[in-house]
């Protein structure tokens, strides 16, 4: 790995970034609890690192466009076509793994 430079490795994790975006837009079949259930990350938590990456060099970023960038369209509108309301097993499963959030 030594032999990439750091503007050539930047340029690959930000292209594995937007491969894991597309597939996520893909997988609408796939909801952010059993993400958060099964990897302790959800599309949501992805804008919001998007985010704190834009706040940290001072670009300005609201919460809706970060979400827009990710869900490929506004939040509101993914979580009408797309978003299921979560089963209890679903809730108790994200209680379980997640107890402080």
């Amino acid at each position: 790995m030594s032999a990439i430079d750091d503007k050539t490795m930047i340029e690959l994790q930000a292209a594995a970034f937007r491969r894991l975006v597309e597939h996520l837009r893909a997988r609408t079949d796939v909801q952010n609890i059993d993400l958060m259930n099964l990897a302790g990350f959800c599309r949501n938590c992805l804008s919001n690192w998007l985010q704190d990456a834009a706040d940290a060099r001072g670009l300005p970023m609201s919460k809706g466009e970060s979400r827009e960038l990710v869900y490929g369209m506004p939040f509101e509108q993914w979580k009408s076509l797309h978003q299921r309301e979560a089963t209890l097993e679903q809730k108790a499963a994200f209680a379980k793994a997640n107890p402080n959030h």
